[in-house]
């Protein structure tokens, strides 16, 4: 898989704020094909750290159901928590 195809948008949510300021993650929606390995080949190239650790939790699609008639799908989705090394920061919003 091509690695600027790998990670898809980074995570901003309370949770994730409380992550990455206790045990040094950043959080990442990523392709549902990559694996951990592309991952962190991904944020090493993309962002210029060094990753320790890459966690992966996967979403299965679901069905939207209305008075128990299936409408339509909602898509699953995979999101990869990163542990970097000691001393690397990814920054998002710089100079804001």
């Amino acid at each position: 898989m091509e690695i600027t195809a790998v990670l898809l948008k980074p995570l901003m949510t309370e949770k994730v704020t409380y992550v990455r300021d206790s045990s040094r993650q950043v959080v990442f929606l990523v392709h549902t094909g990559a694996n951990k390995l592309e991952i962190k080949q991904a944020v090493e190239k993309a962002f210029d750290v060094k990753v320790e650790a890459v966690n992966v939790v996967r979403r299965a699609p679901r069905n939207r159901e209305r008075q128990g008639r299936v409408v339509g799908r909602k898509p699953g989705w995979k999101k990869a928590y990163i542990t970097l090394r000691q001393g690397d920061k990814i920054e998002f919003f710089e100079g804001v």
